[in-house]
């Protein structure tokens, strides 16, 4: 899934998903290496976790996040 995501972002393009690590494409959200990674990435964000859904927050499911 992340390599789909990542040529999508990059338009088809897999010069990205060849440099640039998985961790750093899309870190896991449930550590804070990651959560800090996420935070530094350009928009839009690709996130892997593998949290249940009832530990996401309330505000995410409101946002027009893709899931």
């Amino acid at each position: 899934m992340l390599e789909i995501l990542s040529l999508i972002r990059q338009g088809g393009d897999p010069r990205w998903c060849r440099s640039v690590p998985n961790w750093e494409r899309g870190p896991w959200l449930e550590t804070l290496l990651g959560l800090r990674r996420a935070r530094g990435n350009a928009r839009p964000r690709i996130i892997s976790s593998h949290l249940p859904v009832h530990l996401f927050p309330k505000k995410f499911f409101a946002s027009k996040a893709k899931v």
